[in-house]
């Protein structure tokens, strides 16, 4: 982790690492062809490298499976445990200036959750195992879970039928 900060960037007065609330379980790991340097910017451009991905359950969670099937779009939320925590503001390389961390999909964020829709090419449920069509995750980033991309759900307001 880099303590650098670009011009126009704001850290935080505290780090969110102190000020843990609340606790996480792991349910799994993401196992990728991504490492530092050369994982895609975004689930978009990962699915265009043609690289699929899978994730290894932690033992006891192969019964969570139930219900999931092969085609099936999912939202993965993985920790990113390797991101800064501690910048308010950030100046992306492909922005005009300054945002606000809450208005990016950057890694560096006070909890660094990452969000990705992904399909479920295949799952051997009793091992646990997914197959995903891409991920835009490092190998070994840990899940903290799993759930179904609701087409009636998970739309902004605006694009909702009816």
């Amino acid at each position: 982790m880099s303590d650098t900060i670009r011009p126009g960037e704001t850290l935080l007065p505290f780090d969110p690492g102190d000020r843990i609330e609340a606790g996480l379980s792991f349910v799994g790991v993401i196992r990728s062809d991504w490492s530092r340097g050369d994982c895609p910017r975004n689930i978009a451009r990962a699915r265009e490298t043609g690289r699929p991905a899978r994730i290894e359950l932690r033992p006891g969670y192969a019964a969570a499976l139930e219900g999931l099937e092969t085609g099936q779009a999912i939202i993965v939320i993985g920790w990113l445990h390797g991101a800064r925590r501690d910048l308010a503001r950030q100046v992306p390389r492909h922005a005009g200036g300054p945002r606000g961390t809450f208005a990016l999909r950057s890694p560096v964020r006070p909890n660094p959750l990452s969000l990705s829709v992904c399909r479920i090419t295949w799952m051997e449920r009793a091992a646990g195992q997914l197959g995903l069509d891409a991920i835009d995750l490092f190998d070994r980033t840990p899940v903290v879970d799993l759930k179904p991309w609701l087409p009636g759900a998970d739309i902004p307001p605006e694009a909702h039928p009816g």
